[in-house]
């Protein structure tokens, strides 16, 4: 999510952070307690487990991201790192990710980043796209970049696994799953008909990249036109979001 501009997420994607939340009262920092947030973004999230009394680090892969945390949140401490390549000589009480791992298509890689950067006895709680996430707007893409004669298969940024495939990847490391959860959340966008257009633009770069702007245009119009019927509701856009939730142990 490296191209996503840090305004454009903070002012037309806010529901990220907003849903996150609820990630992180499960996650149910404790004063003193020292929290890694993987995939921080722009620090929100970050910022709510720090006034919770956790000593945090935020870690992001997107340099403009980390700049716009930095901003918000001058007394946070914030890095530039990939999950999928990171280690430190740190070691923490928790890890923390909300709306992150699915851009990480090398999940075991991540899952042992997080291992390594656990203290014996601590947790990681996460909430990503699950199996199914966006499946009506992946497959609006593919037929309409299939239209511009582009195969979109590899394309494709995300990782949106079931449970089942989710936590044996854990097991396989040595966590002990506590908690799983595959929940529909329809994910409402803001300003009208503008909302679909916001959402590929912060998230769906990937597919987008390389054309001109007419031929882009025509393809965000095609999506808007194959989704509507069931996306758009009472005037505004709502998201066919899946997601995870998931909490693990490291054992002691």
């Amino acid at each position: 999510m490296s191209h996503v501009a840090a305004k454009h997420y903070d002012e037309k994607l806010g529901f990220v952070s907003e849903y996150g939340r609820q990630v992180v009262e499960l996650l149910h920092p404790q004063p003193g307690e020292r929290v890694l947030d993987i995939g921080c973004g722009t620090g929100d999230l970050t910022n709510q487990i720090a006034r919770l009394g956790a000593s945090v680090v935020g870690i992001d892969v997107s340099e403009r991201m980390v700049e716009q945390a930095r901003r918000k949140y001058p007394d946070l401490s914030f890095r530039v790192g990939d999950a999928q390549d990171f280690s430190t000589s740190e070691t923490f009480d928790a890890v923390f990710s909300n709306a992150a791992l699915h851009w990480m298509q090398n999940p075991t890689a991540v899952i042992q980043s997080v291992w390594k950067a656990l203290k014996a006895g601590g947790r990681f709680v996460a909430e990503f796209g699950g199996k199914g996430n966006v499946q009506r707007v992946v497959d609006a893409l593919t037929i309409a970049l299939r239209e511009q004669g582009v195969d979109s298969t590899e394309r494709n940024p995300w990782f949106f696994p079931s449970i089942g495939e989710y936590a044996t990847l854990l097991e396989g490391q040595g966590f002990r799953v506590t908690y799983a959860e595959h929940f529909d959340r329809p994910t409402a966008m803001v300003d009208g008909e503008l909302g679909i257009e916001h959402w590929l633009n912060g998230f769906a770069e990937d597919f987008l990249v390389g054309f001109a702007e007419a031929d882009r245009q025509n393809i965000i119009h095609r999506v808007m036109e194959l989704t509507k019927p069931h996306l758009f509701m009472d005037g505004q856009w709502v998201i066919d979001y899946k997601r995870i939730r998931v909490a693990a142990v490291k054992p002691s």
